[in-house]
């Protein structure tokens, strides 16, 4: 009779894989990340309590839909995982965020105020052509209103997902733009055409409908923060690396 009180799958063989397939070393980073983590809030006086840890496993079941015991039970068996085990990864998570917040939330505005002309967006409509005297005649014939803007990108765009669209580039952040095409853009009088502009892909014409100036929302605060925190744990981890190359080279 075979035994089944074995798992299938042994730890040094998940290791041995994870070394065969050169995935190791990011595992190994991320448990560093957490040692990190851990240590710098024990540092700082900070915990996760049961209730927080209760309300985030509540919201994780609702996104879920896991509305009987039986479902919960089925999808952690699924995951391969246990409560506990659930528990311990809302606790790293929250910790973590406790931490974003208590080591970078005072430097997001100073961030956000620095850099917010990188956060300007911008919702335009682009035709590029190859020649540069079809771009010419398709911009005077746009002023005169002889073709729409629309028309012409439908027409004469030597991209084709970009001639489905019409031209439409939808939102997009300044920082995403080449200098002189941000600087062209983003000068320009909504609804007026710009001249076209050259560059390797061909010759641009560009169409402005609106500007949208940065604000710090909640979804930009977290996108800071997180930046700062990624930076920094990944600062800590490194050092950390090169600590232990450092030592294991003198030995």
């Amino acid at each position: 009779m075979k035994d089944f009180s074995q798992p299938l799958i042994q730890a040094n063989e998940i290791v041995e894989l994870l070394k065969q397939d050169l995935q190791l070393k990011p595992l190994y980073q991320k448990i560093l990340q957490q040692k990190v983590i851990h240590k710098t809030a024990k540092e700082r006086g900070l915990t996760v309590t049961p209730e927080e840890i209760q309300a985030e496993g509540d919201k994780i079941r609702r996104e879920k839909r896991l509305e009987k015991a039986a479902d919960t039970i089925a999808w952690l068996a699924n995951q391969m995982i246990s409560v506990e085990d659930l528990e311990v990864g809302i606790s790293n998570r929250l910790l973590t965020k406790k931490l974003a917040e208590c080591l970078f939330s005072k430097d997001v505005t100073k961030i956000f105020a620095q850099n917010k002309l990188q956060y300007d967006r911008i919702i335009f409509y682009q035709i590029i052509v190859a020649q540069q005297q079809l771009a010419q005649e398709l911009f005077y014939q746009i002023q005169e209103g002889e073709i729409s803007f629309y028309d012409a990108a439908h027409l004469y765009n030597i991209d084709e997902n970009r001639r489905n669209l019409c031209g439409c580039e939808g939102k997009v952040y300044r920082w995403s733009l080449k200098p002189d095409i941000a600087a062209a853009v983003f000068s320009a009088q909504p609804g007026k055409v710009i001249r076209p502009i050259q560059t390797e892909l061909g010759y641009h014409l560009f169409l402005v409908e609106k500007l949208i100036p940065a604000e710090l929302t909640a979804d930009r605060y977290e996108e800071i923060l997180q930046n700062l925190f990624n930076e920094w744990l990944s600062n800590e981890v490194n050092y950390l690396l090169y600590s232990q190359t450092e030592t294991a080279i003198a030995r």
